[in-house]
Order: structure tokens, then C-alpha cells, then sequence
């Protein structure tokens, strides 16, 4: 068995740390555990995100650097849900566009996707039943 089984936190590079704050408490009410003047952390059920502003993640990466927002999209983060339609609703009250969906994938899931202000794409789905 590897040693390393499971992610603890997920660190999302952004430009305007206080939209993307705004953004991710609104959309997923999830509680804010740490923050300063470069970065947020929430705290989801058995995950951490933390949010960091661009500027302060070159540390973290190097000797690699920092891709730009407009760079293209390297990666989405996905959320499994009982009920897709009330989402749906639930992120057009909030003003949340949608980029894709609901469209039914032929891995036998319903799906839809948006952005987060940083450009991060989500996708929410739903397993079909049958």
C-alpha cells in the first residue's frame, strides 16, 4: 500500500484574493480557518482550499513559475451531488453562469461546469440512475 492516499489541500492561485474569498463563501458556505494579507483558507467537509494570490506562489512552485490566468486550463475539480437541478438553482440565484450543462455524459453522469473569478473551471454532477 502507498504511503500517500489520500489530498489534504488544494492550493488555487488567484488574482484577487478578496472576489475569489467572496466566491467560495458564497457558493459553497464553507468556513473560512485561515487568512492573512495573501491568502484564505476554507475548510470543506474532508478538504482544505486555500486560496493565494498569484504574486505569492512563486515559492511554491520553483524552479517552476507561476502560469498566467489566460495560460488555459491545466485542470478542473469535480463535486458529486444527489440533485443537480437544485445547483443549477441554486448558482443562477447567486449570479453563477454556467460554462457547460446539464448535459449527460456517457460515462453514465449528468454534469454541468462553471468558473470561479480565477478562472479555476468546477464541474457538479450527478450519478444517472438505471
Amino acid at each position: 500500500m502507498a504511503p500517500i492516499q489520500s489530498i489534504s489541500a488544494i492550493t488555487l492561485f488567484v488574482e484577487d484574493l478578496a472576489a475569489s474569498k467572496a466566491f467560495y463563501t458564497s457558493v459553497f458556505n464553507v468556513p473560512v480557518i485561515f487568512e492573512d494579507e495573501s491568502s484564505t483558507a476554507l475548510k470543506f467537509d474532508n478538504i482544505i482550499v486555500n486560496l493565494l494570490k498569484s504574486g505569492e506562489a512563486q515559492t511554491l512552485v520553483k524552479p517552476r513559475t507561476v502560469g498566467s490566468s489566460d495560460a488555459g486550463k491545466r485542470f478542473q475539480l469535480s463535486i458529486w451531488v444527489k440533485d443537480l437541478d437544485q445547483v443549477c438553482e441554486y448558482l443562477n440565484s447567486l449570479g453563477v453562469g454556467l460554462l457547460s450543462g446539464p448535459q449527460t455524459q456517457p460515462w453514465g453522469m449528468r454534469t454541468i461546469t462553471f468558473e470561479d473569478p480565477a478562472g479555476t473551471n468546477w464541474e457538479v454532477a450527478q450519478q444517472i440512475e438505471g
